[in-house]
């Protein structure tokens, strides 16, 4: 990918708020084309709003990454409005956490659905135009992806899985010139599972930071690929 990233083509799932919003921001500061997702359209739209992006270059979007078809849907849009796409984001996730003896099935699955089968559909929908474009695919994992804690079963279960599967496809990819990469963040300031950030979070890593991680991925030399990326706080948490 050349390091100039103007004009290049983005699609974030989940980049209504948090992280993926931080990086949708930090892409559209670089000249990028950016659409988000969100699993309501008037969540998307809002964000965008904020952004306060030039609308060419800003498009948002409804889609549910549980489902293929909507994943399909979505992408088709993007490329249909902007003409092309250059990066996947897979950034949309949640969290439920509880023993294995309260967790409930719905729990699980939203949570597998969502962390680990929404990845696969939007890799799967994006695959034939990043292959043209020789794109990138950054996936949006956790340190949970490899360390494991108490109430975290279904959590675990998706980052772990979304860890391997990240690597996998990386080597599947690389013949086609698609670069893949998971990064693990540690503690993050935003509003995941009902968190709403303040001013104690200040030693958090903060959305921005990722946002110029991923600005930092893609203005990488070619010949460069950091496949997997674990980032934490300076500070530990209290």
């Amino acid at each position: 990918m050349n390091n100039d990233l103007t004009g290049k083509v983005a699609y974030i799932t989940g980049g209504s708020k948090g992280i993926g919003y931080g990086i949708a921001q930090t892409l559209l500061d670089k000249g990028m084309k950016v659409a988000i997702t969100s699993r309501t359209l008037e969540a998307a739209q809002k964000a965008a709003a904020s952004l306060n992006a030039d609308p060419s270059k800003l498009l948002a979007l409804e889609s549910e990454v549980s489902s293929l078809a909507a994943e399909t849907k979505a992408i088709g849009a993007t490329i249909a409005h902007f003409g092309q796409l250059d990066v996947l984001v897979a950034n949309a996730g949640v969290g439920h956490f509880a023993s294995i003896e309260n967790i409930t099935e719905q729990e699980w699955k939203d949570t597998i659905d969502t962390n680990l089968t929404g990845v696969f559909n939007s890799v799967k929908a994006s695959l034939e135009a990043l292959k043209q474009s020789k794109g990138y695919i950054i996936t949006i994992a956790s340190l949970a992806g490899t360390n494991f804690f108490e109430n975290g079963s279904a959590y675990n279960a998706s980052k772990f899985g979304l860890v391997g599967f990240s690597q996998a496809i990386m080597l599947d990819l690389r013949k086609y010139g698609i670069k893949v990469t998971t990064i693990m963040p540690g503690s993050v300031a935003t509003y995941f599972n009902n968190h709403v950030p303040a001013a104690t979070d200040a030693w958090k890593i903060q959305p921005e930071d990722i946002g110029q991680m991923v600005a930092d991925l893609l203005q990488m030399n070619p010949r460069t690929l950091p496949s997997k990326i674990e980032v934490r706080p300076t500070i530990p948490g209290k």
